[in-house]
């Protein structure tokens, strides 16, 4: 188990691809601290799974990551329980589909803050202890989104576009202290995220539900398959090998051939 000793912060990890990495880390020994929402007797059971896994513990925080102060007291925890985070992946995040000029207001405030924003609070309050320890690995979920757009996202688009720019200078930054940090740009994968925009693409392209996923959310992908959670996690967990010490300020893709062309 490569990653004993080492405590790894998921934020979005109560479901999804966030879980996945949680596992995949937690299979390798890592200490986890999960984030998120939902059922909490469900994310009890998802925690202990995390616990099975391996020797190390698992903690849950409900840190609303819309909030500063609430972003500096999940960071708090995970450092009083463990030290410190050696491995921060950004990956909460939230969707919304209408024209420009439809745009809910506090719906483009919300998506930038929660999956733009909350990713340079997480990092700027873990890089002192990844320094301290000369090493870290910092991974944020962009999308393909981050390398092109689509229609009626705008908000998530701009998000992920700064997430990929904000990692890239992170990584600079950060480049002779034995600290990494990478994108991981998935194409779809089937979460609730995607699901949950189903019905918004629905009304705003006036498609059916298999339109949508065929001619919308397939149509992108050459392979003409959803990315699976595991697939993406698998690339995270590579990231964190000392294999990968050079890999910086990269951005991954792993889309079905989306962004190829």
């Amino acid at each position: 188990m490569f990653l004993a000793g080492k405590t790894a912060l998921i934020t979005g990890s109560t479901s999804g691809i966030g879980l996945a990495y949680a596992k995949a880390l937690a299979g390798e020994g890592a200490n986890i601290v999960i984030n998120g929402f939902g059922d909490r007797d469900a994310i009890e059971t998802e925690r202990l799974n995390l616990e099975s896994l391996s020797d190390a513990k698992a903690l849950y925080s409900d840190a609303d990551l819309t909030k500063v102060d609430a972003i500096e007291a999940m960071m708090v925890v995970a450092a009083d329980a463990f030290g410190g985070v050696d491995i921060l992946i950004n990956n909460a995040g939230m969707q919304h589909v209408a024209p420009v000029e439809d745009f809910d207001v506090a719906k483009w405030d919300l998506i930038i803050a929660l999956n733009l924003t909350a990713a340079f609070h997480t990092v700027r309050l873990a890089i002192p202890y990844m320094k301290d320890r000369k090493w870290g690995r910092i991974i944020a979920t962009a999308s393909a989104h981050s390398l092109v757009a689509s229609p009626f996202k705008s908000a998530y688009v701009t998000a992920k576009h700064g997430l990929a720019g904000f990692h890239k200078t992170v990584a600079l930054e950060l480049a002779t202290f034995g600290i990494t940090a990478n994108c991981i740009s998935p194409g779809y994968v089937w979460t609730p995220l995607v699901e949950g925009q189903i019905p918004d693409t629905m009304k705003a392209r006036n498609m059916t539900r298999e339109q949508v996923i065929n001619d919308v959310l397939l149509a992108g992908q050459p392979t003409k398959q959803f990315v699976t959670a595991e697939q993406v996690a698998a690339v995270a967990l590579n990231l964190c090998r000392e294999d990968a010490a050079q890999m910086t300020g990269s951005n991954i893709s792993i889309d079905g051939g989306w962004t190829a062309g």
